[in-house]
């Protein structure tokens, strides 16, 4: 029985259907393209090593960044960092209220603030609402399952999916009554499924644009498993408009697993994309180290290339032929395939730069450029 006979979908479902703001010249929500944030490690106040990181996740490929402001010295720095900056700035705020003010005198893109941690929130959302409609800034709020206001947990037990969303739902609400619907919502945990429940609710219960991300996903390797699995599923069904990779690593490698992400998906534009077998007993060449030098040479290649690094005669030319560039090993040597044609057989010390002589050859032509 086919697919079709089946009645399942061949292609993702369209992007849920929600408001759009503006972050600074970036558009979330609205069916815009989905952007990835990070935030940065310094300290705020220290405005030129904090400029510098803004510069390493730009170039990473990073839309918007988030830094904190836990004091006034990283307040009254927020003015500089805004002006310089390449990037939106979102200035997060937790425990002071009066920073949040401070963000919007400053002409941050966004603030974000935890309402779970600020002392005496709800009586200061109408203050914050006419200081952000004045200024034209969003606000987003995030509820994170290690600060969840007190009343929700007693609530619900626990910082369940269902807390998560009614805390959000809440504070939405407050800022609703005073008008202001400038809002993006974040709920994150860090247990996956707990987390894709949370917006699978969240999206089902508001129209605002939702910010994605796994809180405290661990180390590199723990961390992209699990928020490439959660905001996987989630971005498959449409749901997400922004994401965050909160792995413990620098920024800017947060922000290239969160492309890659996205590009795997097909919610990014393609850029230079390796094919390479894991190895199995078949393999006659030691394809983890071949596939590590093609890698290496081809890093920073500034075309969209799928390009094979195959080890066996089972798999490899149906890869090697399917890939836009390819070979497929093995006996000492590779046959290099181009668009799905062997284009030549090379000793198996000189495939990396068969490759490379291929790859700059297609460059020339309007098929392989961006």
């Amino acid at each position: 029985m086919s697919i079709s006979e089946l009645g399942l979908p061949v292609v993702a479902p369209p992007r849920r259907p929600c408001r759009r703001i503006q972050v600074g010249p970036v558009a979330v929500g609205g069916n815009a393209p989905i952007s990835v944030q990070t935030m940065t490690t310094t300290r705020t106040a220290d405005v030129e090593a904090t400029l510098r990181q803004i510069a390493a996740v730009t170039a990473a490929g990073c839309d918007i960044v988030r830094v904190a402001v836990p004091t006034a010295e990283d307040a009254a720095a927020l003015p500089a960092l805004v002006t310089k900056s390449p990037l939106p700035v979102i200035a997060d705020i937790h425990f002071q209220p009066r920073y949040v003010f401070a963000a919007i005198d400053a002409g941050c893109a966004a603030v974000r603030v935890n309402p779970g941690n600020i002392k005496e929130f709800d009586d200061r959302v109408g203050e914050i609402a006419r200081a952000a409609t004045a200024a034209g800034t969003p606000i987003r709020v995030g509820v994170n399952a290690g600060s969840l206001d007190r009343r929700m947990l007693d609530r619900h037990g626990g910082p369940t999916a269902a807390a998560l969303v009614d805390s959000a739902l809440h504070e939405a609400a407050l800022f609703e009554e005073h008008g202001f619907r400038e809002l993006k919502i974040a709920v994150k945990h860090h247990d996956p499924r707990t987390m894709i429940a949370a917006n699978r609710l969240l999206a089902r219960g508001c129209d605002y644009p939702i910010h994605l991300g796994v809180t405290e996903a661990g180390p590199l390797l723990q961390g992209t498993i699990k928020s490439a699995v959660a905001l996987g599923v989630l971005l498959a069904e449409g749901i997400g408009d922004t994401i965050r990779v909160s792995v413990s690593e620098p920024p800017e490698q947060q922000v290239k697993v969160g492309n890659h992400i996205l590009r795997s998906l097909g919610l990014r534009p393609r850029q230079l994309e390796i094919v390479s077998c894991p190895g199995c007993g078949r393999v006659q060449v030691d394809i983890h180290q071949l596939a590590a030098r093609v890698e290496a040479a081809f890093q920073g290649f500034p075309h969209p290339l799928r390009v094979a690094v195959m080890g066996c005669v089972v798999n490899g030319p149906g890869e090697a032929r399917e890939a836009d560039l390819g070979v497929s090993s093995g006996n000492g040597k590779g046959q290099i395939f181009v668009r799905g044609t062997v284009v030549r057989t090379v000793p198996e010390h000189r495939i990396v730069d068969a490759l490379l002589e291929e790859a700059m050859a297609m460059s020339e032509h309007p098929e392989v450029s961006p």
